[in-house]
Formats: structure tokens, sequence, C-alpha cells
């Protein structure tokens, strides 16, 4: 029976040398948890993990885009779109569009990651050309225009390619390469990051009725599977982010689930991207029906993946966030 290897991860200084780090970086841990799917939990010492695995979760990640992953990077949210979720419409507008990328890179934004298709739960299929028209002109100006790296939020090949000619830097794929196959080739070929992240089910459908055996366990096979996937088709390892999707066809139990054990995704040996900034589960917990009110807690979560080890946290509100992780960081002696 397959057993997974989930360091119990600490944040702030290492009480001592005897530790290790996690995807050297900033979080450690002296002991790893043992799971499988027969209910088994235990305990051990890093030295009685799997050497090739205990190496994956303890390997300093590759920069992705010119972009070290020794210290959490924020990704700013730009929804060129008129339905997102908690922003649907209000940068649909070219111009508004640029604005809005532009104060994200002063306020601190390291990614600024473009959609052009609604993810949201219920969201109906846009074609790529539609996609490409509203994507392709704000692309341009922010690459242009800023010196972060601009990611293209789009599981289509077509749109991935016009993205790419028109500046941008990241593949954020949220069907992992299930969408479009051929998607992997342009990857590999250009020698481009790509984000493969967890759904269960097509944005239009996902939150009819999800379920899973252990979801913990379904999504970290999952991701470890499309990473096989992809490696096969050329695409480096250290090219591949991994996101285990938050709220792409999960209930509130299961997201806090993923959340709880985030831990275990650093055994894929891939920097990792947690993408709960205004999701539904935080304003079902924290009574925030209307998605602009739930800042405060996209904070809270966003903060607790990252005491986790999480190298990319995708959210809406950088001015805010880069406040709190600057402070957090300081109140815990992060690096130090």
């Amino acid at each position: 029976m397959t057993q997974y290897y989930s360091p119990i991860i600490q944040a702030g200084r290492p009480p001592t040398k005897d530790v290790h780090l996690v995807a050297g970086g900033w979080c450690w841990f002296d002991q790893v948890l043992v799971m499988d799917r027969s209910g088994l939990r235990q305990t051990i010492a890093p030295g009685k993990v799997p050497a090739d695995i205990l190496n994956r979760i303890t390997a300093p990640r590759a920069p992705i885009a010119g972009l070290g992953m020794d210290q959490p990077r924020l990704m700013g949210i730009l929804n060129v779109t008129p339905d997102s979720f908690s922003d649907g419409g209000q940068y649909r507008a070219r111009d508004a569009a640029i604005a809005h990328g532009r104060a994200m890179v002063r306020d601190g934004a390291d990614i600024i990651d473009i959609g052009g298709e609604s993810t949201r739960p219920g969201a109906k299929f846009v074609p790529a050309d539609a996609e490409i028209a509203r994507i392709v002109p704000v692309i341009k100006e922010i690459a242009d225009k800023t010196s972060v790296p601009v990611s293209i939020d789009t599981r289509k090949t077509d749109v991935a390619q016009a993205a790419l000619d028109a500046g941008g830097a990241i593949i954020n794929d949220v069907s992992a390469l299930s969408y479009a196959p051929d998607l992997a080739q342009l990857v590999a070929q250009t020698g481009t990051p790509i984000c493969l992240m967890h759904a269960q089910g097509d944005p239009e459908t996902m939150q009819n009725s999800p379920s899973y055996e252990n979801v913990l366990l379904d999504v970290y096979d999952f991701l470890e599977q499309r990473i096989e996937l992809a490696v096969s088709a050329g695409i480096a390892r250290e090219k591949i982010i991994v996101d285990p999707g938050i709220g792409f066809g999960k209930t509130v139990e299961h997201n806090l689930a993923l959340l709880q054990g985030l831990g275990l995704f650093h055994a894929l040996g891939c920097p990792v991207l947690l993408g709960a900034s205004r999701k539904g589960f935080i304003g079902k917990i924290g009574g925030a029906p209307d998605g602009a009110a739930r800042m405060p807690g996209s904070l809270a979560v966003t903060l607790a993946g990252i005491a986790k080890g999480v190298q990319i946290a995708r959210v809406h509100d950088i001015a805010e966030t880069r406040q709190a992780v600057k402070l957090w960081s300081a109140a815990t002696g992060m690096g130090q």
C-alpha cells in the first residue's frame, strides 16, 4: 500500500541546526507524518523517510520566471472577464485592467495572473478567440511596462500561444493539461513554467456534489500523475508548479482538509501555489456573503499557507497581503 510523507512544518527561526528546511525555504521540520489509505497515521524521524522523497521535500526549488522560490511570492489576480465571482466586470475594460495590473505591481505583486475566462462555479465556456481578444492587449502592456512576469490563466493551447507571443511568462492551467493535451507540447517547446491545478469536473459543473475517497490523498495522487505526464511530454520538472485547487470541486470540509494537509504537497518536489483568495468557503466560515468583504479571511488563509511553506499565494488584495506577510515574517523571525 502506498505511503504518503508529510513534513510536520514549523515556521520561523529553527531551534537547532538538527532540522530540515522545507524546499530550502523559510520553514523547517524535524518530524514527518506517514499516512496511507488504510487510516495509518504515525510520526517518524526524517531519517526514516525514503531518500528520494526526503530529497523532494527538502531540495531548494528552482526559480520560476526569474523569481527565487526561497521566499513567499504574491501572484496578483487580474480577471479581464465580465463574470468572475469576486470582481467580474470591474476590469473588463482594457484601460481599467491595465491600470489595476500596474497598481498591483506598485503594491508589491511578484507576478500578475491574467485570465479571460472565468473559472468560478457555474461559469460558461468562452471561445478561444474571445479569450485572446480580452487578454492579449493587457498582457502586452503589463509585460512591456512593468518588470514582473505575467502569468496566463488559461486551459487552451491557442490562447496560451497568443499570450506567450504577447509577453506572457507562465501558464496557469486549471485543468492540469487535461483539457488540451497538446498544450504540453507548447510548454515543453518554449520552456515555459506551468502551474498544474487539481479540479474535479469543469467550472460549469464542479460544485455539483463533489466527492472523494480521501480528498488530501486523492488530490496528491492526481497531481503526481499530472507531473509525470508533463515530464513525459518533455516539460522539465523544475518548471512545474502545483496547486491543490481550493474551491474547484470541493466542499468547505474538502478545502479545510487540503489547507490543513498542505505540507504533503512538498513531497511532489515542486513549488506549491495556494489560490484561496475570497473563495466561497471563506465567506461561509467568516460570515461574509459578498466576495469583496472576504479580504480579512483571505489574509488569514494566505498566512496559514505560507506558514506551511507555500511558495506562491494567488490573491486579489496585494497591498494588504504584502503588509500582512511582512508583519508575519517579522513576528516569526522567518528566515533568520
